[in-house]
């Protein structure tokens, strides 16, 4: 595995959903679908995840950590 750049969380409720990008610009997401089903974890790439769930996870992306992210998400 890699090395974790950073973890970002675009929660707007009380389920979770956090994404966790990593230097060889793999995206692990862990996610609830309700309060039985929580914790799911998957592994993306960056055309599996919509313009709208990027703009939330740039806007919520710590500064120091943008450029390596909006890279991975091929954001423009």
């Amino acid at each position: 595995m890699e090395k974790e750049i950073c973890t970002i969380s675009i929660t707007s409720n009380w389920l979770g959903d956090a994404y966790t990008f990593y230097t060889d610009n793999k995206i692990k997401r862990v996610y609830d679908t309700s309060s039985l089903n929580s914790n799911i974890t998957e592994w993306l790439d960056a055309t599996q995840i919509s313009k709208h769930n990027k703009d939330k996870l740039i806007k919520n992306c710590p500064e120091e950590f943008k450029e390596q992210v909006m890279h991975i998400l091929d954001y423009p």
